[in-house]
């Protein structure tokens, strides 16, 4: 019976975050907003990357830093000079739908066209967490070793967008940025895979190329 308790539980759990996805997304479709989550481990570069495009792309951009500890990361969005609103987890290792619900109110969507969502550094956590965004851009890194893909498949399953960060450092840790290629596409054929280095700036233009891509097509 304990068994049985849980697995409702959890369900139940699914079902009313599905809602509230739901609802988040139609507050971002009545005010023009593309939402992106931006999953990604802890050192993978989501931040970095995230403050590259608010620099680089044309677009009134705004920000949700989740974290457990969330003011580092909103404080480095901050002196970029755009909306962010930080979002503290605590011991919970993803983001919901019903925190992003409640960072929403803060945050002035008619003045924002991109909302980046950057979600708590896990790869395993936000996986069925839906937060009601347009598209999910993972971010992983060739430093995290070239087998990270195979030991979290299923993150990529739902991606839009994957990012392989920190190419320039693959010789250094001895990482196949091809076979962390190759082994998302095993997983899902159909999504877009770019090489980056923000150091370099390779595959930076197709990131925000990729994004504009997407934005249209909303």
């Amino acid at each position: 019976m304990h068994k049985i308790a849980e697995v409702e539980v959890q369900h139940d759990i699914m079902v009313a975050n599905r809602k509230l996805a739901r609802k988040n997304q139609r507050l971002f479709d009545k005010n023009h907003v593309f939402s992106v989550d931006v999953v990604g481990a802890i050192g993978s570069g989501k931040t970095s990357l995230i403050e590259a495009l608010i620099d680089a792309m044309n677009y009134k951009i705004g920000v949700i830093a989740g974290d457990v500890i969330s003011k580092y990361d909103a404080g480095r969005f901050e002196n970029h000079d755009v909306p962010v609103v930080g979002l503290n987890t605590g011991k919970e290792c993803h983001l919901d739908a019903h925190l992003v619900e409640h960072a929403l109110h803060d945050l002035p969507l008619d003045e924002i066209d991109i909302l980046f969502i950057e979600n708590v550094g896990n790869l395993i956590c936000p996986v069925d967490f839906d937060l009601g965004s347009h598209m999910r851009m993972v971010v992983i890194s060739v430093t995290e070793g070239d087998d990270t893909v195979e030991k979290h498949p299923l993150i990529f399953q739902d991606a839009d967008l994957v990012v392989i960060n920190k190419v320039d450092l693959a010789d250094a840790v001895g990482a196949d940025s091809d076979k962390m290629v190759n082994d998302v596409k095993e997983i899902n054929p159909d999504v877009q895979v770019i090489k980056t280095s923000l150091k370099t700036g390779t595959g930076f233009d197709e990131v925000t190329l990729a994004i504009d891509g997407f934005i249209n097509d909303y």
